[in-house]
């Protein structure tokens, strides 16, 4: 896996890059970074890629306010900058929105579109009461970490799970709140029915964030999306069981071909 960075006009992009062969392209979550997919990387005969968002990891903050749909702008700039061609979009959690907004608007650009423990597309509200417990993450490491294990609940790597820490604790501040209002605003209601290659949605039965309910809308706002429900994983598959991500994003991508 190696480090790369692409210029684009919202300024510099920090990516990983692995493999070669048919692409797919991973976008994190919120909090996170390219490294929540550094163990899934490894996907003989493809070209897999995970970015840093701007304002996350190793890449450049945006100027001005939040918004999911600039992530997205940047997401299609950054696959148009590569010259990759159709590749499968992977998003995850927030980046799961992130990656709806940039198939949507532009369907023509993704094979299809794998979606683990997204956002679904009415959002995902986070009351202004929780506010000041996102600011207290930003600031105090260890209650960012308890944060993080929420979400990674049968990761047994500790080390693995120090990366994830660090990376998160790179976020730029304005994202923290700006994020979850972000999350809040995000409505494709009634939108996604322009995006009509297959869908994935993937949902972990030990999530706390997202719900059952949030994965079958997810699924059912698409005309050709199914959903898998993974027994035994929580929000983020990818770090807590790589391998039977690494499966189920082959076999779906064996269906595009």
């Amino acid at each position: 896996m190696e480090e790369k960075f692409a210029t684009l006009p919202t300024g510099r992009i920090r990516y990983f890059e692995s493999g070669e062969g048919r692409p797919l392209l991973f976008v994190h979550g919120n909090t996170g970074s390219a490294a929540w997919y550094s163990r899934a990387m490894d996907l003989p005969g493809f070209r897999t890629i995970a970015l840093d968002l701007p304002n996350f990891g190793g890449s450049e903050p945006l100027e001005g306010e939040v918004d999911l749909d600039r992530y997205a702008d940047a997401l299609a700039a950054f696959a148009a900058a590569l010259a990759l061609e159709r590749p499968i979009l992977v998003g995850h959690s927030l980046g799961g929105a992130v990656a709806i907004s940039a198939a949507v608007r532009n369907p023509g650009l993704f094979r299809g579109l794998v979606l683990v423990d997204s956002a679904s597309p009415s959002g995902l509200v986070t009351p202004e009461a929780r506010h000041p417990l996102i600011e207290m993450m930003r600031t105090n490491r260890e209650i960012l970490a308890k944060a993080l294990a929420t979400v990674v609940p049968t990761l047994k790597d500790p080390a693995f799970f120090e990366t994830l820490v660090a990376e998160a604790a790179r976020m730029a501040a304005p994202a923290w709140i700006g994020n979850a209002r972000a999350l809040g605003r995000f409505d494709y209601r009634g939108r996604c029915g322009a995006f009509r290659a297959p869908v994935l949605v993937l949902w972990g039965r030990l999530d706390p964030i997202v719900t059952e309910a949030m994965a079958r809308e997810t699924a059912e706002a698409f005309p050709a999306a199914r959903l898998e429900i993974l027994e035994g994983v929580g929000h983020s598959v990818m770090a807590e069981n790589p391998v039977l991500f690494k499966e189920l994003v082959a076999g779906f991508a064996a269906e595009l071909r």
